[in-house]
């Protein structure tokens, strides 16, 4: 950060290359949009770079400070779609998907993020890096430093953990849906 605060291009370089994909992929997730998501993460990289001389070592870290100043620009973007739209009224009729498959998608959606974070520590950070950062199994396995066949034995634990309680949250929306 001093460097930084110093003005020097090489120390801004590093901070880019550690952060600028993770803040790109947090934005992507919020936004929806790739070229939005680019700008949100070059947001808060012009952010760090005017705000570096301010700059206090013991609080957040960069990342986490990184991340957090992302986040608050893609909400911030967010609360001004709301507000204004620049789209033209549809010509033809909406072929997205019905209110009720919208309801049913998103309880899914729901469901699979509450069944990962149901997940042991370990079985979660398989899930993550294999399916949501696409990383193949030697490349999971080395970051949470395990052997490969310990990996895949982890990793096949997780699907089974997510199977069941993905099954069993099926079935108790089934009998919702019956007792009304």
């Amino acid at each position: 950060m001093l460097g930084i605060a110093r003005r020097d291009a090489a120390s801004f370089r590093v901070v880019i290359d550690r952060h600028a994909a993770t803040l790109h992929r947090v934005a992507y997730r919020m936004i929806g949009d790739s070229v939005e998501a680019e700008d949100m993460a070059q947001e808060a990289l012009l952010r760090l770079w005017v705000n570096a001389v301010r700059w206090r070592a013991g609080g957040a870290g960069i990342g986490a400070w990184l991340t957090r100043v992302t986040m608050n620009a893609c909400l911030d973007r967010l609360r001004k779609r709301r507000f204004m739209s620049e789209a033209t009224v549809p010509d033809r009729i909406d072929e997205g998907l019905a209110a009720d498959e919208q309801i049913d998608a998103a309880r899914i959606r729901a469901d699979a993020i509450a069944a990962v974070a149901a997940l042991s520590d370990r079985q979660r950070g398989a899930i993550i890096l294999t399916y949501y950062e696409d990383q193949s199994n030697a490349d999971a396995a080395e970051a949470l430093g395990m052997k490969l066949k310990a990996f895949e034995s982890l990793l096949l634990r997780a699907r089974s953990s997510l199977r069941k309680d993905l099954v069993g949250r099926a079935l108790a929306a089934s009998d919702g849906v019956v007792a009304q």
